[in-house]
């Protein structure tokens, strides 16, 4: 296998250059049209991490793969740093999309979505908008917005995100006038900061040489909780999510509620939920027996729905 780093502007009209790296099968020939998948980061992730990884081992299953860093951060263009708007990170996935659509090696209509954590919510919602997508991956799926509103576990009303809501407005005005850029964690920064074992393994994956990257800083920018607290990243699912979906997540995962959500929403007549037994949300990233197991599935699927 073999893969190229790429940067291509985002037609999605912000002036945004994207950086991606494109995953060719074995025994790649250019003059052959590919099934493709595009492969979305968590919130706070960069390609170089848990996409990638993913990314690499369906490009060996014969998928011509390419996973981005979102527009705002890794090694894509626009200002400010950080910036976690859902719209854009779902709208990110059709530019890439965009962008495959010029190379005569990807079949147009053999195009497969990925996401894995906020990605996998981001995929969802790109997929309701935008059926050049044929078919849905997600593992330990997260709807930010759902996140924000009810708490790791859904536990929390929504009415109690209010002050959150608040910050995002507070924060845009401090910026407006001239104030440094209000961040928030979307993971914890610092080992004390975890509220439970399974969010400390979240500070681990991103904080520590397990999975580390230096454009992964781990931070979002407070603004975007004007738009975070008030997303569903699967709005209109009952209508418009009909592409065949597969949802990944682990058994003793804090998150699964929102993936249970997803399919209970999805209009999809060809769905499926694979429960990762033992795996918790962060264990799906990298853990090689859990990751394994959801590439088993996700190639079955890919496969049989990419055709």
């Amino acid at each position: 296998m073999s893969q190229q780093k790429i940067y291509f502007k985002n037609r999605n009209g912000e002036d945004i250059t994207i950086a991606a790296i494109i995953n060719f099968p074995d025994n790649f020939d250019k003059g052959h049209q590919y099934p493709a998948i595009v492969v979305t980061h968590p919130g706070g992730g960069v390609k170089e991490q848990t996409a990638g990884l993913y990314a690499e081992k369906m490009a060996k299953q014969g998928f011509v793969t390419i996973v981005s860093d979102a527009s705002y951060q890794g090694e894509s263009t626009g200002e400010p740093r950080q910036l976690e708007n859902p719209y854009i990170r779902t709208e990110d996935v059709s530019g890439v999309i965009d962008y495959l659509t010029t190379l005569p090696y990807v079949d147009k209509n053999r195009i497969g979505a990925l996401g894995i954590c906020a990605g996998g919510g981001y995929t969802a919602n790109a997929a309701i908008n935008d059926h050049r997508i044929k078919a849905v991956g997600t593992i330990s799926a997260v709807n930010i917005g759902s996140m924000y509103r009810n708490g790791w576990d859904g536990s929390v009303k929504s009415a109690d995100a209010f002050p959150l809501l608040q910050a995002g407005a507070d924060a845009r005005t401090k910026e407006a006038n001239g104030a440094e850029t209000v961040t928030f964690a979307l993971a914890p920064l610092k080992k004390e900061d975890a509220p439970n074992e399974e969010l400390l393994e979240a500070w681990e994956y991103y904080h520590t040489p397990r999975c580390e990257y230096p454009t992964a800083p781990g931070y979002g920018t407070m603004r975007s909780m004007t738009q975070i607290i008030t997303y569903d990243a699967f709005n209109m699912a009952e209508v418009f999510l009909t592409q065949p979906l597969l949802i990944i997540a682990g058994s003793k995962a804090g998150s699964k509620w929102m993936s249970d959500d997803l399919y209970k929403r999805a209009a999809s007549s060809k769905k499926s939920f694979h429960v990762v037994e033992g795996a918790n949300h962060m264990s799906m990233y990298d853990v090689p027996e859990y990751v394994n197991e959801a590439v088993t599935q996700l190639t079955s699927f890919f496969t049989s729905n990419l055709k």
